[in-house]
């Protein structure tokens, strides 16, 4: 049990814009993923939580960038995004949640 709440921490949300949804066509998820996972953590949890096959796990660290927002100037925090991309005749409908 402890491992399944595991998974639930380190995959926090799909990430749902135009961009992602044009890399679904190429059989590609994006996630927000835990700053601290690494590729074999976000693997074992998209293939646990979604029961699909991972073929291949890309990361990137988007920094946060400086905001102004009614005058008041605030400092985004750094997002970790994973681009999963899953083996043939697996998909994965983030649409519908989980």
């Amino acid at each position: 049990m402890s491992s399944n709440l595991k998974h639930y921490d380190v995959i926090l949300s799909p990430v749902i814009t135009e961009k992602a949804t044009a890399v679904s066509e190429a059989n590609q998820v994006i996630f927000k993923v835990a700053s601290g996972a690494n590729k074999s953590d976000i693997k074992a949890a998209v293939e646990s939580l979604f029961k699909v096959k991972v073929k291949a796990v890309n990361t990137l660290v988007r920094k946060g960038k400086r905001k102004v927002f009614r005058g008041i100037r605030a400092q985004q925090s750094d997002v970790k995004k994973a681009i999963v991309t899953l083996e043939e005749g697996h998909s994965i409908d983030v649409t519908t949640g989980l």
